[in-house]
């Protein structure tokens, strides 16, 4: 009876509709195939229970207790995103929601600690320590990133990842993209969180990016597709206006990667630090500008007055997923990043993922170191039999593609399947979008749960910040004044308006 059960509920659980349905399904097959009593028990190899069961009984005794100081001593000494090997993929793959309890308590009693730190009042513990400890022990904490891909029209499916990540309230504040993902990302990074929900209708979203040129055309501008249809398409999509004012207005931290069409350049990830009166527009386009498909592109920028003018006139840029798909080490850099989040669409990429299994190395493992190290030698020989700067050219640009990083600590990705390759460069209806959207949804439900626990505290840090700089301000502006915002909210079609 019990097989007969468990058959039909994953059948239901395949066909669920909405997240919590999927959970309540996924929490029954939990009980009936064990994974509960596996949550329950808190011994495993997998990571050391010991010390975090420790930990987390010494951290609820010093809260408890109200022994502040001692309390911030520790957790500014101990507190460590895979502390214990807390983060181990393995950990997620016993049971279909969550993982141990054990591992689920430490993480909730940890951020249960940081509340307690940051909203209450000690006569022993001012303020202003309370934001050196929060600064200081948040940025060796670290915090988590979300990248998007390329994948032409199969990008469409990163709109189901950030709808399922905002409804569940994990979604990043950091995002990147490249080619197709530059498109999903600019289109989040330029919205508050009241405004998001917009870009998940499918109706309301006109995404006609592809039209194809004549061949006089063709050979003139040396692309298949016309430029003009796909800079319409960021128009009616992405509110005009550059890095610096998106981040102003969005609070999110926007990043585009654009690699160079020549040689002696470097490709660049594109946001409010590196390239702060970029226009997002602009670095859309070139980050989707796939050679051969569309042509170079020039970046804009802002000048002083807010006109825009050329930025680096004599560079063009093309496609950010050629040279770096996923700018981990430069996020790392500049926005204290060491957990990231990637949603995968690259259909030479997809076919060679899969998820953790017990058992060794995977095929996509195999696959992926095999295809870097043909790469390598195709170089070679490439160099030494045939020469010349174009070749040379042809075969660097094999090397970016394949050499690359494709996943993340957590990786979402989509079912591949020969038949999406042949509408990669087709416009999608409404109804392709959601099916593109529902793909996403029902890639990100399994893996919720863990983005939400390898998120948890570091959100807590950016909350806690955010509410102590509140605090901040407000005892230090005159009871008679006000605090005004740093912007006020423009027009949803062009934020710029505003300034």
């Amino acid at each position: 009876m019990s097989k007969k059960l468990i058959a039909a509920r994953l059948r239901d659980l395949e066909n669920a509709d909405s997240y919590r349905s999927w959970r309540e399904i996924a929490g029954e097959l939990d009980r009936l195939e064990g994974g509960d009593a596996w949550k329950q028990d808190e011994m495993s190899d997998d990571y050391d229970y010991l010390l975090i069961k420790e930990r987390l009984e010494h951290m609820r005794r010093l809260r408890k207790r109200g022994e502040v100081r001692q309390l911030v001593h520790d957790l500014a000494e101990g507190l460590h995103g895979n502390l214990g090997n807390i983060a181990n993929p393995m950990l997620y793959v016993y049971a279909r929601v969550g993982t141990k309890r054990l591992i689920e308590e430490y993480v909730e009693e940890a951020a249960r600690c940081l509340d307690y730190i940051c909203v209450g009042d000690f006569g022993d513990f001012s303020a202003e320590e309370k934001v050196l400890f929060f600064k200081r022990t948040g940025t060796s904490f670290g915090r988590s990133a979300l990248l998007l891909s390329g994948g032409a029209t199969l990008g469409m499916f990163h709109l189901g990842v950030i709808k399922a990540l905002s409804e569940a309230n994990a979604l990043p504040r950091v995002l990147s993209g490249s080619s197709a993902g530059s498109i999903i990302a600019a289109m989040v990074g330029t919205r508050t969180d009241a405004e998001l929900p917009a870009i998940f209708d499918p109706d309301g979203l006109d995404l006609q990016a592809f039209q194809a040129v004549s061949l006089r055309q063709m050979f003139k501008g040396k692309a298949l597709m016309d430029p003009t249809q796909l800079e319409d398409c960021l128009d009616r999509n992405i509110p005009a206006g550059s890095f610096v004012e998106a981040f102003e207005r969005s609070r999110r931290i926007l990043g585009i990667t654009v690699s160079p069409s020549e040689m002696h350049q470097q490709p660049r990830l594109l946001n409010y630090l590196t390239a702060p009166n970029v226009v997002i527009r602009r670095a859309v386009l070139a980050s989707c500008a796939v050679p051969g498909v569309f042509p170079p592109v020039m970046l804009e920028a802002l000048d002083y007055n807010g006109q825009t003018v050329p930025h680096m006139r004599s560079k063009r840029w093309v496609d950010g997923s050629i040279a770096n798909d996923l700018p981990m080490l430069r996020l790392a850099r500049l926005h204290n990043v060491n957990h990231y989040i990637v949603s995968q669409t690259n259909p030479h990429v997809v076919p060679f993922m899969s998820e953790p299994r017990r058992a060794g190395h995977n095929v996509g493992s195999f696959a992926r170191q095999f295809a870097s190290v043909a790469s390598r030698d195709l170089a070679k020989v490439t160099q030494r039999y045939f020469g010349g700067a174009g070749a040379g050219r042809i075969v660097d640009l094999l090397n970016d593609v394949l050499q690359q990083r494709y996943s993340g600590d957590v990786s979402i990705f989509p079912k591949h399947t020969p038949a999406q390759l042949i509408r990669m460069f087709a416009n999608p209806s409404a109804s392709d979008i959601r099916r593109f959207i529902r793909e996403g949804e029902r890639a990100t439900w399994p893996k919720l749960e863990r983005v939400r626990m390898q998120t948890r505290i570091s959100r807590v840090f950016e909350d806690c910040v955010a509410w102590l700089k509140e605090q901040g301000l407000r005892r230090t502006v005159s009871p008679r004044r006000r605090v005004q915002p740093i912007r006020q909210a423009p027009p949803a079609q062009d934020f710029r308006a505003a300034s």
